[in-house]
């Protein structure tokens, strides 16, 4: 039996490393930092986030999603740390399809390669292949972002191609590489794959 996504629900995902709660409109204070000291965070991105009143449309159209029911965005606190370290959602959630896209994931400088971002991919994809029964989680970056597909791939994602000039980002037009994971994928190897990095 299928469990949707629940959009009045709080859900909060956590470990010994990092905790995932719901984003909401107090958050700002949290990210502000980011966004007043980090710009180039957003380099790739469709939706800057640089400068405050940046930060706060962010925010708003990342709440509006949730209310719309096709986002469930979250901020990230580093409990290594006991910092709050950027965000990340699932957006183009699909209830009849079943199926989800794991994007808008930005961390501040002092939180890259720290093995943050692996634990948040872990907990969102058990979330949603174990508690939602989601069949497909599907991640886009720009085809130039070289880092963030590297990170995405170790995931153990398929590399399904890529999307010409499919979008307009901050930079212009882009092309997207689009990356998946199914169900079976998940149980078969890519959650073991992320264990063994994470331990």
């Amino acid at each position: 039996m299928l469990m949707p996504l629940d959009f009045t629900q709080d859900y909060i995902l956590e470990n010994d490393v990092v905790l995932l709660r719901p984003l909401n409109g107090y958050d700002i204070k949290h990210l502000l930092s980011f966004s007043l000291n980090e710009p180039e965070l957003w380099r790739y991105s469709l939706t800057s986030a640089d400068g405050e009143e940046n930060l706060k449309s962010y925010v708003k159209l990342a709440l509006e999603s949730r209310s719309a029911e096709t986002g469930y965005p979250f901020i990230v606190y580093d409990k290594t740390q006991n910092k709050y370290a950027g965000s990340t959602r699932f957006y183009d959630y699909q209830k009849t399809h079943n199926t989800t896209q794991l994007g808008y994931t930005w961390y501040g400088q002092e939180f890259q390669r720290t093995g943050l971002n692996r634990n948040c991919k872990f907990l969102l994809l058990e979330w949603a292949f174990e508690s939602l029964e989601l069949d497909r989680v599907e991640f886009r970056a720009d085809f130039m972002n070289k880092r963030s597909i590297v990170a995405i791939k170790s995931l153990g994602c398929t590399e399904e191609g890529i999307l010409r000039s499919n979008c307009s980002g901050i930079q212009g037009r882009r092309d997207s590489i689009v990356l998946s994971i199914l169900r079976n994928e998940w149980f078969d190897h890519c959650k073991q794959l992320i264990q063994d990095k994470i331990r």
